[in-house]
């Protein structure tokens, strides 16, 4: 039953006397090493050793049976073993005294540990390769393991990091506290990035800082738990994210200057407009027929054209006014909204022989001014582009997550896909002037409102079948840019 055992373990079993010679193998031994056992048996168990460690083989043997007792051997070491075929081979031996009648021996279990190594090394290869620098440390903090990218990253040279607290890498300010951190930690260790919602600073050997982000991952070992951070130096997005928020903040002041600038000159233009519409209407009135046609032309141009622009710098006031005179939101009944907006179209329903079917709608927070504005923008845009049927428009609103998304849905004349984009623009015409009235302005208000309330809007349609606007607005309002 003993040999039994001997034979099926998966470990290589070695069994020497005082003087080294081997006394019993097992069947794993005889493929770790390629030998038969008949080959090994009396032979000193110094032909298992490579020769490069050969020499000093004995004089470990000797100081085992000095101190024998259960250990493993090499500790600290790398140990090998040496095949009939001369390969040699990375093991691992654990040592095991054996008083017997006739003498002491030792029992050596051995564990080709090649695989280990070869993911051992893959292991180190990723470590080295890695982008991110890498630091483990115990739970004391001390630095048990860097890569290169930590040597690069912070100016130190490996050996002066392994072995040193995990602080000397914290920048002065914040090191008294970063051993509650780690405490912390500690208690509860799970991967998670390090310092969410705090701005975290590496410090160089140099003494200089730099922005990082930390990602932490506890690792359970027989010692207990150690910790590798991940490091990811920011500086370069840092310096984007803080030119972009610059850009931002230059690009929003710069909207803000120029619907100022709007919001001016178009309120300054209509009084000399008005006076130039008010002549040359006066100069069509008195004069008419008693000039020659060509005159009478000339003043009609003349007419028509200070009208058109009285209309466009109202248009251009109207979408000044989307954002330099917003009000503040207060919650506004859309369903009432949209009836009093209907109501304000009744006439014109009623001469085309139109129908509104309007779903339930909620009550948000918004401006109850340019929520009337946007839907009679919509609605009249729907009346206004029908086709040969009688119009159809209906109106729905359903909640998705913290915003409302708003449909009207019309079955007019529809518009080109290449033109979806287009017609927000301000001034924006796909049709002769003349055909339909208008400036199109009405649209591009309708996506100023929607956007200053922070919302999207957008259209699906085909032509000859109708177009559906889509937009959201959120059910509680935020500050959004103007």
């Amino acid at each position: 039953m003993l040999r039994l055992v001997v034979e099926s373990c998966p470990s290589g079993l070695v069994m020497v006397d005082s003087s080294g010679a081997i006394v019993l193998v097992n069947a794993e031994t005889e493929r770790l090493f390629g030998y038969p056992r008949e080959e090994l048996l009396g032979r000193s168990v110094d032909v298992l050793v490579p020769e490069r460690f050969r020499g000093g083989h004995p004089g470990h043997r000797a100081q085992y049976a000095s101190e024998p007792t259960t250990r493993a051997m090499g500790v600290g070491r790398d140990l090998f073993g040496l095949r009939r075929d001369g390969s040699e081979f990375p093991v691992e031996i654990g040592l095991n005294p054996i008083r017997m009648p006739d003498g002491d021996y030792v029992l050596s279990v051995i564990v080709d540990i090649t695989e280990r190594k070869l993911a051992e090394k893959r292991f180190h290869l990723a470590v080295e390769s890695c982008p991110s620098g890498m630091v483990m440390v115990d739970e004391q903090g001390e630095i048990l393991l860097v890569n290169a990218e930590t040597e690069r990253m912070f100016g130190y040279a490996r050996g002066e990091l392994v072995g040193q607290r995990i602080e000397l890498l914290v920048p002065q300010r914040y090191r008294e506290g970063h051993p509650e951190h780690r405490k912390q930690f500690a208690q509860c260790p799970a991967r998670r990035a390090m310092g969410a919602g705090r701005n975290l600073y590496g410090l160089r050997k140099d003494g200089s800082e730099f922005p990082v982000e930390i990602g932490l991952n506890p690792i359970p070992t027989d010692t207990g738990i150690v910790t590798l951070s991940v490091i990811v130096d920011i500086s370069e997005r840092q310096r984007i994210d803080d030119a972009l928020a610059n850009h931002a903040r230059e690009l929003q002041r710069s909207n803000e200057d120029l619907e100022q600038f709007a919001y001016v000159a178009s309120h300054d233009l209509q009084e000399p407009l008005r006076m130039v519409a008010s002549y040359t209407q006066l100069l069509a009135d008195r004069y008419e027929g008693q000039l020659d046609a060509k005159a009478d032309k000339y003043i009609h141009y003349a007419v028509e054209g200070a009208r058109r622009m009285q209309q466009l710098v109202g248009d251009l006031l109207a979408y000044s006014r989307v954002g330099t005179q917003g009000k503040r939101p207060q919650p506004t009944d859309i369903a009432a909204t949209v009836r009093a907006t209907i109501h304000a179209h009744g006439a014109a329903l009623q001469e085309c022989g139109g129908t509104i079917d309007v779903g339930p709608l909620p009550t948000i927070d918004a401006d109850p001014a340019q929520m009337a504005q946007l839907f009679q923008n919509l609605i009249g845009n729907a009346l206004k582009f029908r086709g040969e049927d009688p119009p159809r428009i209906r109106i729905e609103a359903s909640r998705e997550g913290a915003m409302w998304h708003f449909s009207v849905a019309d079955n007019g004349i529809g518009i080109e896909q290449q033109y979806w984009e287009r017609i927000f623009q301000v001034f924006q015409r796909l049709h002769e002037r003349g055909r339909f009235e208008g400036n199109g302005i009405g649209l591009a208000i309708s996506k100023k409102i929607v956007e200053r309330h922070g919302g999207h809007i957008w259209l699906e349609s085909a032509e000859g079948v109708g177009t559906t606007f889509h937009f959201t607005l959120p059910a509680a309002w935020q500050e959004y840019a103007r």
